[in-house]
């Protein structure tokens, strides 16, 4: 099957109040884990992508491992670009095979915001790939993204409706209390803001800074309207943990294919894990 975009992916999972994993790749194993359980589980999924990771492996050889991987999938897949501000490297994406992408301009004012995000917009429909941006800064880090908790503004509900509804995105990722990372405390997040942007744009909503909220919290922000939820930070630990732990255990061996195993049956794990939380088994049409 080839890559879809997010667009009806994340249509479909509003309707049917479930939500759409997009889990974040650091490399073809990781890739690999995320394609072959949605296989496994019938769920629709979004493999995620930092500029980063893209600009470490290349974007050529990235996009051949989503297009190796999709071929005979029977479930339907996106590759997505992560939070990126810079232009060229979206536009160097699309020309990839990216079938959707995340324009992050949320550290300007509203109307640069708006007006950068209207470029990517464009950009993204005219090859008939899908959008997401970002209004209010969600702090944390994520990639080389970085806000101090104490400048994290959340986003205005009555600003979310005019950027959403003169951009026609596809996703939309306002800042409600949520955070990359790894929360250092409760996560404070503003349940009641997200149904009303939900209500007012009409767009699915992705939640941002997923790793580490509970079952619940996951629940409650994909019933009021959160139908795409990123996972990094819990990939980039279980990616370490596994291959660390692995060879702590068995440091004799030295044969790194035995390791390489044991990191994905661990990627897997985990990715099956927020598959059912998100209730996207088996949603695969």
């Amino acid at each position: 099957m080839p890559l879809e975009s997010m667009t009806q992916m994340l249509q479909r999972a509003s309707q049917h109040h479930y939500a759409v994993g997009a889990f974040n790749i650091l490399d073809y194993n990781s890739m690999r884990a995320v394609v072959e359980t949605a296989e496994e589980l019938l769920a629709p999924v979004i493999i995620q992508t930092s500029p980063k990771t893209i600009k470490l492996w290349g974007p050529a050889a990235v996009a051949s491992w989503a297009k190796q991987l999709t071929e005979q999938a029977t479930v339907p897949v996106a590759l997505h670009l992560d939070h990126c501000k810079d232009l060229e490297f979206i536009q160097q994406c699309i020309d990839s095979g990216w079938s959707s992408v995340m324009i992050d301009a949320s550290s300007m004012p509203f109307n640069e915001n708006l007006a950068t995000s209207a470029k990517v917009a464009e950009m993204a429909h005219n090859a008939g790939i899908s959008v997401e941006a970002e209004l209010g800064e969600i702090v944390g880090v994520e990639d080389d993204v970085a806000v101090a908790e104490n400048d994290g503004n959340l986003a205005d509900p009555v600003k979310a409706e005019k950027f959403c509804r003169e951009l026609s995105l596809d996703c939309f990722a306002p800042a409600i209390g949520t955070a990359h990372g790894v929360y250092k405390g409760e996560p404070r997040i503003s349940f009641d803001r997200i149904e009303e942007i939900a209500t007012r744009t009409g767009v699915p909503l992705a939640l941002h800074g997923g790793t580490g909220l509970s079952e619940d919290v996951f629940k409650r922000c994909i019933t009021l309207g959160c139908a795409k939820v990123n996972i990094s930070t819990q990939l980039k630990y279980a990616f370490i943990d596994a291959f660390v732990g692995y060879y702590r255990d068995h440091n004799t061996e030295y044969n790194p294919l035995t390791n390489i195993d044991a990191q994905y049956r661990q990627l897997k794990s985990v990715i099956a894990d927020n598959i059912k939380i998100f209730g996207s088994a088996n949603q695969a049409e």
